[in-house]
């Protein structure tokens, strides 16, 4: 009779360990997943035209890249470069991205370097084969 209480009670704490580890570690997962959600909401300051502005280095996609991308141009200068202007549409169909693929020309295209306001062009800056060119600039100071 005592044998089947010690194995009854062993089976009670193996059960209770098991269903404790099991809790413990749905909660993690959980909590790992919401903290992910919270670092894709990246806060970009914003310039005096409602734009927002700074480095693209940590958005998880082009949706969530500031309006203006801090980017270097052809010369040296620290500037922004437009989302919109730097990521090109895309297509809609497979022939669409054929055709796009056939007349893009070899080298680069350029694209205007804008002041921390967007409205001021300071500087050119090339896109190379339709991949970007930049450096991500270091300095803290958007």
């Amino acid at each position: 009779m005592m044998r089947i209480r010690n194995s009854a009670l062993k089976l009670i704490v193996v059960g209770s360990v098991l269903g404790i580890g099991i809790t413990l570690g749905i909660l993690s997962v959980g909590t790992t997943l919401a903290n992910r959600q919270d670092q894709d909401q990246i806060n970009f300051p914003v310039n005096e035209n409602g734009q927002t502005y700074g480095s693209s280095l940590y958005a998880s996609s082009p949706s969530k890249e500031p309006d203006l991308i801090k980017a270097i141009g052809v010369d040296g200068t620290v500037g922004y470069v437009k989302s919109t202007d730097l990521n090109e549409s895309l297509p809609k169909t497979p022939t669409q991205a054929l055709d796009h693929q056939r007349n893009k020309k070899k080298g680069h295209r350029t694209i205007p370097l804008y002041d921390v306001n967007g409205k001021k062009v300071i500087g050119t800056f090339h896109v190379e084969n339709g991949e970007e060119s930049f450096k991500e600039t270091t300095t803290d100071n958007e």
